[in-house]
């Protein structure tokens, strides 16, 4: 296989990618590799999660062997860059400016020589998912033939996050009167008011109201915030496979799977998978789903051993080459 780092501009700011592809000359299919939330950059590596193993190029290099060309990008609000396209798009982030991003690394795509612009898929990490359906539901675009959505939530992250947090306060003392100020300072965020802190939160709950509601993510927050990605798939008419690993501590098989499910029943485009021993960056987990907690199960994303599970990535080749029509 062969990779090169390629940049577009987008206004004052620069978008940074990676193509890797197949080395012999041919028409290949071709997917774009989307990352999930927050800083993580196009390998899917975060500055605040330890190690350089990221799922995102371990997944661009197994497509390329498979006969895929794979484009992966930095969100302008993560990688090297990320300071100095920050700069620029304080205030400014939103569904629109990630799909201005999307959109660049579809047209790369679609401009070489060695991709077949009639079979171009998406595969998705997380919050990824968030956009790719956004990007396919509008007009005007150039439709992906196919999506695979891993990681994917199916509620709001509203619902994920308030439930989250609710259930670590619980176990605090006064915990009624804890919910309660939480409750408040999220009522002043969706309202579009100013954070005040609340020195009687610990850390989990005011950290997150804090992050939502900084000037510096508007409006994608309070977007993302009420987002159901499963009110948007029900309007997508291309084959889709969503993939949860059941050791995925981030998005639950059991409750998103089943909203996910649930939205797109009738729908046989549609199909599901849940990777008995997957993590949430489809990184195999070992230890048992009880044993699992936010350090150790974070300690695994991009640790030197860990290795893509082989059920989920066998799930995914296998269902791109089923619908790009690859032996």
């Amino acid at each position: 296989m062969k990779s090169e780092d390629i940049a577009w501009p987008i206004g004052d700011t620069t978008v940074d990618a990676t193509v890797t592809a197949p080395h012999q000359p041919g028409a290949y299919p071709g997917v774009v590799l989307v990352a999930g939330s927050g800083p993580t950059d196009r390998n899917w590596e975060s500055p605040v999660l330890p190690g350089s193993n990221g799922s995102g190029r371990l997944l661009a290099e197994q497509l390329a062997a498979a006969g895929y060309v794979t484009i992966r990008y930095d969100k302008r609000a993560s990688g090297p860059r990320a300071g100095q396209n920050l700069g620029f798009m304080s205030g400014r982030i939103s569904l629109e400016s990630h799909f201005e991003e999307l959109r660049g690394a579809v047209a790369h795509l679609l401009d070489r020589k060695d991709v077949d612009p009639a079979r171009l898929f998406a595969l998705t990490s997380s919050e990824g998912a968030v956009h790719v359906l956004y990007y396919q539901t509008q007009p005007g675009i150039v439709p992906f033939a196919g999506m695979v959505l891993t990681g994917a939530p199916g509620r709001a992250l509203s619902e994920i996050a308030n439930s989250q947090v609710v259930s670590q306060l619980a176990s605090l003392p006064n915990s009624d009167e804890l919910v309660s100020r939480y409750n408040a300072l999220i009522r002043r965020f969706e309202a579009g008011q100013p954070y005040v802190p609340d020195p009687m939160l610990p850390d989990v709950a005011a950290n997150l109201v804090a992050s939502l509601s900084a000037p510096l993510n508007q409006p994608f927050s309070r977007e993302f915030w009420s987002f159901r990605p499963a009110e948007y798939l029900p309007r997508v008419r291309e084959p889709v496979l969503v993939v949860i690993g059941k050791k995925d501590i981030q998005t639950d098989w059991k409750l998103d799977g089943k909203v996910l499910e649930e939205a797109s029943r009738g729908n046989g485009h549609v199909s599901f998978s849940y990777p008995e021993d997957a993590n949430h960056v489809l990184k195999h987990e070992p230890t048992p789903r009880e044993e699992l907690t936010a350090v150790t199960a974070l300690s695994n994303y991009n640790a030197p051993e860990a290795c893509l599970d082989p059920e989920a990535l066998t799930t995914i080749v296998e269902w791109l080459q089923r619908h790009s029509n690859q032996d």
